[in-house]
């Protein structure tokens, strides 16, 4: 069967819950038009008003309903998962933690699904431009959209889920509870781990888990909005802030240390599942790094505290 009747069929199960989707067929009937076009004027393959007043900004829009609706997805899902105390009762009153394990890995499943099978249609819609155009234009795209953050697979989401994945699956959780991922593993190379998916159609993510600031394995991970992962105390570090005021409050123009992109602190997500897998993994490391974070952060504390009192007194 091939690729554009499968990837339909599946969002055909999937429209009563309203999911963004790549517009497929469509895409490929503004580039058949364009084809036919090309044929008379010969000057497709340099410049392509057909396909590029539509076929760009139409997929780019699609892409980034896509991206936007994973992470809102994932986003709600981990909240729910990893809940405690009070905000656990909080999700109760709100009737949103009724749902079971077994149901939670379910949709975790749905959402990996979801975003595996789009990142795969456009790859292979942009790969259908180049070769009609005879170009390097999609490939182009696919590395501009990376920039603008609107891949699915560079989602800090993904990420999440994957590290969600592993945790449970090392937590002997029932057989008959299905996998999120297939071939999904954390691997060491000299010490140094990353977390690896061998996913279907030969796509695979591998994601380097050491700091590019203190060349350690991140502790207490975070994911800045250009997809670079760092130890929370490093990125307050390279973003100017104490460990207390946190990353919220680092300026807009400041930059991440690795790609020197701007205003990447204001949406950083905590990777909370990423920290536990990392915590059972690395019990060692992770007592050392805990004691020395203490230290600092208390340190950090103290002096906060210091200066609001002496400006609340005027001192």
């Amino acid at each position: 069967m091939k690729f554009c009747k499968t990837y339909q069929e599946y969002m055909r199960g999937h429209e009563q819950k309203m999911l963004p989707v790549v517009g497929f067929k469509k895409l490929k009937k503004i580039m058949k038009k364009c084809r036919r076009s090309s044929q008379s004027s010969n000057s497709c393959p340099d410049q392509c008003p057909v396909c590029d007043g539509t076929f760009f900004p139409s997929l780019l829009n699609e892409m980034s309903d896509i991206v936007g609706c994973f992470n809102q997805r994932a986003q709600k899902l981990l909240e729910i998962h990893l809940a405690s105390g009070f905000r656990k009762y909080i999700l109760m009153f709100r009737g949103q933690s009724k749902r079971n394990h077994t149901t939670l890995i379910h949709e975790g499943k749905d959402l990996v699904t979801y975003a595996l099978i789009n990142a795969v249609a456009i790859r292979k819609i942009l790969k259908k431009y180049d070769k009609i155009h005879y170009s390097k234009q999609g490939q182009l795209f696919k590395s501009q959209v990376q920039t603008m953050h609107k891949e699915i697979l560079q989602s800090p989401w993904l990420i999440e889920l994957m590290a969600l994945h592993i945790n449970l699956r090392e937590t002997n959780v029932k057989s008959r509870t299905p996998a999120l991922f297939d071939g999904c593993y954390l691997a060491f190379k000299d010490g140094k781990p990353s977390l690896t998916c061998e996913l279907f159609d030969s796509i695979k993510i591998d994601i380097d888990l050491t700091c590019s600031i203190c060349l350690d394995t991140v502790f207490d991970p975070v994911s800045l909005t250009c997809g670079h992962v760092f130890c929370f105390s490093c990125a307050c570090s390279a973003a100017s802030v104490t460990i207390v005021d946190g990353l919220k409050a680092a300026h807009p123009k400041e930059k991440c240390p690795l790609c020197r992109e701007a205003g990447v602190y204001e949406d950083v997500v905590h990777l909370e599942e990423l920290n536990i897998l990392l915590g059972q993994r690395c019990k060692e490391y992770w007592e050392e790094r805990l004691q020395m974070e203490r230290v600092e952060r208390v340190k950090q504390a103290k002096e906060h505290w210091e200066t609001q009192c002496r400006a609340f007194m005027g001192i």
